[in-house]
């Protein structure tokens, strides 16, 4: 474990040596931004805005009590939405989309020997295949900015339009006692999902060994590891930002 992290931190100082010329880089840097972000819009939109109904039905449900006033159901559903389900939970899938492409790309170019061929060419592979998905990442947020409106926009229509609540009373709860820090937070939170989500599966494609079958292995491995390191770090950022 302490040999593959202490890896996985060269391949991140590697990454900066020798970068490959701007011309080029821009290119690969667009490709994929248009594989990463605005490929992921389509699955991104459907989960959070079906997260957002599911959300606000479970908490009209479980605050039935006449006492408790309704808008408190638009209030929990913005906090639900902009504190975990955006940022963390569509990370986790992303961690599927995003990262089994990032690795299963870069691992069949390790074995089709593409990485070793730009290796003799003098080209420094890291930079030209790892450091363009990094920057790409850098667009993550506004992936989760689409989803945090999508989200509070799918609980404002299943809370409305299933009669939980008034119009008036879902939008007065995502106004009340709204703290702008935890938009803050959450950008904060996505920005170091978004370098996990490109790092650590293009180490696990980079590095791997054998041919077609140990490319799957390599994507589950991804998969499972950026979930953990996403979930941990999580973890840590709340105790560290909200505490």
């Amino acid at each position: 474990m302490l040999k593959t992290i202490g890896k996985y931190f060269i391949m991140l100082v590697d990454m900066f040596k020798s970068p490959t010329k701007w011309r080029i880089m821009k290119n690969l840097i667009f490709k994929e931004i248009d594989e990463l972000i605005i490929g992921s819009l389509g699955i991104v939109c459907f989960l959070s805005f079906f997260i957002g109904a599911v959300v606000t039905i479970q908490t009209a449900l479980n605050l039935n009590n006449p006492i408790i006033p309704k808008y408190l159901i638009g209030f929990t559903a913005r906090q639900s939405i902009i504190l975990e389900f955006s940022p963390t939970f569509i990370s986790i899938i992303m961690a599927g989309r995003m990262g089994s492409y990032i690795t299963s790309s870069i691992g069949t170019m390790r074995v089709t020997e593409q990485i070793d061929a730009l290796e003799v060419m003098g080209i420094n592979s890291l930079n030209y295949l790892v450091f363009p998905k990094l920057i790409a990442a850098i667009t993550y947020p506004f992936l989760i900015t689409i989803s945090m409106f999508i989200g509070i926009f799918g609980g404002y229509i299943a809370g409305v339009y299933s009669g939980y609540l008034s119009s008036e009373e879902f939008i007065f709860g995502l106004q009340d006692s709204f703290i702008p820090y935890h938009i803050t937070y959450a950008f904060i939170k996505t920005a170091v999902f978004g370098f996990l989500l490109a790092t650590i599966p293009s180490f696990y494609g980079y590095y791997m060994q054998g041919g077609a079958l140990e490319v799957g292995k390599a994507s589950t491995q991804s998969f499972v590891w950026t979930s953990v390191a996403i979930i941990l770090v999580n973890y840590i950022l709340t105790q560290i930002l909200l505490s």
